[in-house]
């Protein structure tokens, strides 16, 4: 009787060991990880869409959390540096065990963490970045929340070419990221017969725009696409304007909107940036309403599209985790993220499925207007 006993108990225990919620969960929290750029030259990316982020998290968190989960962000500085993202990563998922990745910022540093992360099956929602080395081939660990930067590319040539210029030449970062927005650019030239009219670069985390002026402003291209992070793009166009030139200057959206416009100052009148999330400033949508209501309950005055885009990357990450149900595996949350078809957040649409997790094709054009504010 008494071995009858112990069979029973030791089966409860290993019945009960399997059953356990998932490494970062616990009856009361789930622990979700971040690595981003909070210091250096990209600093104000890496810090805005963390505030998004914690912004939904902490309006989540007051009404109850998901399925009597709060949601916990824990955030390491990689300084937007490859090494400095993987000791990143490991410290997340190693140290800290957390459940989930949420918005790290760039292609190199992602490309750099990627294995790390697939290696230990941990899911990773909304990277600032839209390389396609990030999406191709396929990682069922990875769920994109931003169109690619093939899309903003290809709105921004579109944009041009309807206008008539066809003289464009590219400034872009010396890295993955710059040379897949570079990549974007040729595919979208090459549709219309174009090639560009010069093509130079900076290296990542420096200002050292010299050479690139020398390869580009001779030839007098009528606009120049930018590739780059906000501190070389606003040199380039500060320095680009006080010899003359008079062109215009489009960006993608990872240079960062609202620290761009900072950093030129005056210089920025006319700067245009291609857009993956709705505008921020005003609601005129339901879920640019949200995002105002919930950065103000959590005591943000300053609105931007990095915050929107962390906001729009909190939303869907708490709707996957709620769509998994009360017992949250990482596999029910992958599946759970696949099953949101035309899911519309009101005014932000997100497509998955189990063989595609690019999210979202939503791109726009604004316009650096007066005193540095955005013209949609």
């Amino acid at each position: 009787m008494r071995l009858a006993q112990i069979l029973m108990v030791t089966l409860a225990l290993l019945v009960g060991s399997g059953s356990r919620a998932e490494t970062g969960v616990s009856e009361k929290e789930i622990l979700v990880g971040q690595f981003a750029a909070l210091s250096g030259p990209a600093a104000q990316l890496g810090q805005r869409l963390n505030v998004g982020i914690q912004a939904y998290f902490k309006s989540v968190n007051e009404q109850g959390g998901v399925n009597g989960r709060s949601l916990r962000l824990l955030t390491r500085d990689d300084g937007y540096e490859p090494d400095k993202a993987v000791a990143a990563v490991k410290g997340l998922i190693e140290q800290d065990q957390v459940f989930a990745l949420v918005g790290s910022v760039g292609t190199p540093t992602g490309l750099a963490a990627m294995p790390v992360f697939t290696a230990a099956k941990v899911p990773m929602v909304g990277m600032f970045t839209g390389a396609q080395g990030l999406r191709e081939p396929f990682n069922r660990y990875v769920f994109h929340v931003r169109a690619s930067y093939f899309d903003e590319t290809e709105r921004i040539v579109q944009h041009l070419t309807t206008l008539g210029v066809k003289k464009i030449a590219v400034f872009y970062q010396n890295d993955a990221y710059g040379k897949a927005g570079l990549e974007g650019m040729m595919r979208a030239l090459t549709k219309r017969q174009l090639k560009p009219a010069a093509t130079a670069t900076v290296e990542r985390n420096t200002v050292d725009v010299s050479a690139a002026l020398t390869a580009i402003l001779p030839g007098q291209p009528e606009a120049v696409v930018q590739i780059g992070a906000y501190k070389a793009c606003a040199e380039f166009i500060k320095q680009a304007r006080a010899k003359g030139y008079g062109g215009q200057f489009f960006n993608v959206s990872f240079v960062g909107s609202k620290a761009l416009a900072d950093e030129l100052g005056s210089a920025g009148m006319g700067v245009v940036i291609s857009q993956v999330v709705p505008f921020p400033y005003i609601p005129s949508a339901p879920v640019v309403r949200e995002y105002q209501q919930r950065m103000k309950e959590a005591g943000q005055t300053e609105l931007d599209f990095s915050s929107m885009e962390g906001f729009l990357i909190g939303k869907v990450f708490v709707e996957g985790v709620r769509r998994a149900g009360k017992n949250l595996t990482r596999d029910a949350f992958i599946t759970a993220l696949e099953s949101m078809k035309d899911v519309n957040f009101g005014g932000f649409e997100i497509n998955y499925s189990p063989r595609d997790h690019s999210g979202s094709k939503y791109t726009d054009l604004t316009i650096i207007g007066t005193g540095g504010r955005f013209v949609h």
